[in-house]
């Protein structure tokens, strides 16, 4: 084998070693979320994916609802209600690569929470939300 053929394929297998170890999972966020919970909310005493799905489905200030622009089904592709913009699926069963980013998910939680609560989501909300998700085969 070429030595610089094996330098790029050894420094190609770091890299992608580096980038897997930095990916986060879900119950990355629902560790996080718990603390979050527990910090503002002595009484916390758990997420609820029936609370979350609750959250998700109900018409807020707005008269918007998460499912404005995730339609009903968090497994099927939306599309934003302004722009127009293909969303893909929400929920992990159907898109693996959601909740895998702590930049993402708090930049989508805070615009989305801010468009359909006109107030950003507390952590038990967001840990609501995920653990509904997460229960969706």
């Amino acid at each position: 084998m070429n030595p610089r053929h094996f330098i790029r394929i050894t420094m190609t297998l770091a890299l992608t070693a580096a980038n897997t170890a930095m990916a986060e999972q879900p119950q990355d966020f629902i560790n996080g979320y718990t603390q979050e919970a527990k910090a503002q909310n002595p009484g916390f005493s758990g997420f609820d994916a029936a609370r979350g799905q609750q959250l998700f489905t109900a018409a807020h200030a707005t008269d918007w609802r998460c499912t404005t622009c995730h339609t009903d089904n968090p497994k099927a592709q939306g599309k934003h209600a302004e722009t127009q913009k293909v969303i893909e699926p929400l929920a992990p069963s159907a898109n693996p690569a959601r909740f895998t980013n702590r930049e993402k998910v708090e930049k989508w939680f805070k615009r989305s929470c801010k468009d359909v609560l006109e107030r950003e989501c507390t952590a038990q909300e967001k840990g609501d939300v995920l653990t509904w998700l997460l229960s969706l085969p």
